[in-house]
């Protein structure tokens, strides 16, 4: 062979030896969602409903627990005040002034003679 020839074939293998390889990539696919993997995406979805569940029930029963707080505290204001009233009440009510216009509107007569003194 001639140089011109060698030199021709030197250039092909050059450009074949620098022209990527034109092989397909072949992009391996995964394989599909295993049962045990479908388990543990069931389990977990059915723990955290649950737990979800578990705080609204929480808080619904503290939510009614306060409210019944709260009635008992107005029932427990209202008696007082009504104490409170009845107190004062028994206090007018039990006025020496009151006793003997009381006595003597049923006919009762004060005896200083009958009365006895205690000392202290």
């Amino acid at each position: 062979m001639s140089n011109l020839a060698r030199k021709i074939e030197q250039q092909r293998q050059e450009q074949h030896q620098h022209q990527p390889n034109t092989e397909p990539i072949i992009i391996k696919r995964r394989a599909s969602i295993t049962l045990g993997e479908k388990f543990l995406v069931i389990l977990l979805i059915g723990l955290f409903v649950i737990g979800a569940v578990k705080i609204v029930s929480s808080s619904y029963t503290i939510y009614q627990t306060n409210v019944d707080i709260q009635k008992m505290e107005a029932k427990i204001y209202e008696q007082t005040k009504l104490n409170s009233d009845l107190h004062v009440q028994v206090e007018e009510l039990s006025t020496y002034e009151r006793i003997w216009e009381k006595a003597k509107s049923l006919g009762l007569t004060l005896d200083q003679n009958s009365v006895k003194t205690v000392q202290d």
